[in-house]
């Protein structure tokens, strides 16, 4: 019993230690917060002041920073017031100058104004004065001549178409004249288009013919009376006919080969007419001409067919065919064109290249040499030249301009061209130099000859020591021929390389035709 009064007892005094403890707590707990609450309230307080104080002081610094700002602002701005005025100033003093420049210019116009009224004034009376000069003039002409103005000037008008007249005669004269004497010059260059430098196979080739006659009577016909009939057959054909002793003979020589076969065939012609005079001689030796430029075109069609080339263009062809009586270096250049041809094409079938397109190059890479005594310009600018005109390939073109290596071989074809041409030429017995170097010389002198004006047509004879000129008698006089012949000779001195001297024969005749109806 006293156990649980004693439990009993300590719970209670627990209890009640409890409650007061929990009064207790409560009212240190009031205590705390409360003094906590005043503690933050004095910080609060605190802060607000600090708080109030820091902005005052911004502001302040707000004020100062503001009334700065407007300072410099303002002095500034009255510093850009200050220069615009300046400025304004400036344009002010410029109006001011300008303005008094202008007055005076003003001045200075109405100075001169005055002046040229004056001026104007002093000219109009002489006018009014040159006027009635004039008009006494007018009159005292007329009463001289006996003519009104009027009529005077229908005078003078009517001799002045007259004058007009005879000037437009002189003018068409002479625009005929030289249309005849252009027209002439070309006809001249058509019929020596075939005549070229010839050569056989072998470079000691002969430059004289043999014509064989009937009998020796035959020499005398042909020197005709008082060597008529031989100085027209040398004027004619440009060749020199040798009779001397030989019997039943007669040699003709000259350097050019179409003019030795045309002169061969000329005097067998008459020789076998049997009527030998000037006007024969002519007519013969135009057949004769006919005959050669017939044998050069097939000639050139034999080259086509034997090279085994089709399609070359016919005036390709007839070029062709003048190679045969051109040489180089004594070398005959159709037959070494054939020999370019044949060799390309071997080479081309070994390497396997084209074989028409180099055969068709190496037939044609010397064309140029038919045309270059004639043109200007080396073979070679003349060949691609011709051979663009009609159409020849582009590699059949650039071989002809690579042959001689002028420009880089960029195809299989220019350099087997290059390689067959080289060996064509550089073959035992091929070439011979000198004989090329004689027959330029010869070409020389008869262009430095037919380079005067009056000149109508010259030939290179025996073998160089004699250049025969025929002149135009209506343009060279009798007395003018001694000049020209000096004047040839002395060019040939001055331009040419010969050994011993060259006879420089200049002929003048005059032909009068008629015919009987």
């Amino acid at each position: 019993m006293k156990l649980v009064t004693a439990i009993i007892l300590i719970v209670l005094a627990a209890v009640i230690f409890a409650v007061l403890g929990f009064v207790f707590g409560i009212r240190y707990r009031k205590k705390v917060a409360e003094k906590a609450i005043g503690d933050a309230n004095e910080e609060a307080k605190r802060i607000v002041s600090n708080a109030l104080t820091a902005a005052e002081t911004k502001k302040r610094e707000a004020i100062l920073e503001a009334k700065d700002e407007i300072h410099k602002e303002r002095v500034e701005h009255e510093k850009e017031i200050k220069e615009r005025r300046n400025e304004v100033q400036r344009q002010e003093r410029r109006l001011i100058q300008k303005e008094e420049n202008l007055d005076k210019r003003t001045e200075s116009l109405e100075k001169k104004e005055e002046n040229l009224a004056k001026k104007t004034k002093t000219i109009d009376t002489k006018l009014e004065e040159v006027e009635a000069l004039k008009k006494s003039q007018f009159d005292m002409l007329e009463k001289i001549s006996g003519l009104t103005r009027d009529q005077a000037k229908n005078y003078l008008l009517q001799n002045l178409e007259g004058e007009l007249d005879h000037e437009k005669a002189l003018k068409i004269m002479e625009f005929e004249q030289r249309t005849k004497e252009d027209a002439d010059r070309i006809a001249k260059e058509i019929v020596v288009n075939a005549i070229q430098r010839c050569a056989a196979d072998s470079v000691a080739e002969s430059t004289v013919s043999v014509v064989d006659l009937p009998n020796d009577e035959m020499k005398g016909r042909i020197i005709g009376r008082e060597g008529r009939n031989i100085r027209t057959l040398e004027s004619v054909t440009g060749v020199d006919l040798i009779i001397d002793d030989t019997p039943e003979t007669i040699t003709v020589s000259s350097f050019d080969p179409v003019r030795r076969e045309v002169a061969r065939l000329t005097i067998e012609k008459l020789i076998a007419d049997g009527r030998i005079h000037p006007a024969r001689i002519e007519e013969m030796y135009e057949k004769a001409k006919k005959e050669v430029d017939v044998s050069i075109k097939q000639a050139g069609e034999r080259a086509v067919i034997e090279a085994g080339v089709n399609g070359i263009n016919g005036e390709l062809v007839k070029l062709l065919g003048r190679l045969k009586y051109r040489t180089s270096y004594g070398q005959n250049v159709l037959n070494h064109s054939l020999e370019v041809s044949y060799l390309a094409g071997l080479m081309a079938s070994e390497l396997g290249a084209d074989v028409k397109i180099a055969k068709r190059a190496g037939l044609l890479h010397d064309i140029g040499k038919a045309l270059d005594h004639e043109l200007e310009g080396t073979h070679i600018a003349l060949g691609v030249e011709y051979a663009k005109k009609y159409k020849e390939k582009e590699d059949v073109v650039h071989a002809i301009e690579a042959h001689h290596g002028d420009v880089e071989a960029k195809t299989v074809v220019a350099v087997l061209v290059q390689a067959a041409d080289a060996i064509s030429a550089a073959r035992p017995g091929a070439r011979r130099e000198n004989l090329q170097n004689y027959i330029k010389r010869l070409e020389q002198l008869e262009e430095i000859s037919t380079s005067f004006p009056g000149v109508e047509r010259s030939f290179a004879i025996q073998a160089g020591r004699e250049v025969r000129i025929m002149v135009k008698p209506e343009s060279v006089s009798d007395d003018k021929m001694v000049i020209l012949a000096r004047s040839i000779a002395k060019k040939i001195e001055e331009e040419l390389e010969y050994p011993g001297q060259i006879k420089v024969h200049i002929i003048r005749e005059s032909r009068v035709f008629d015919y009987a109806k």
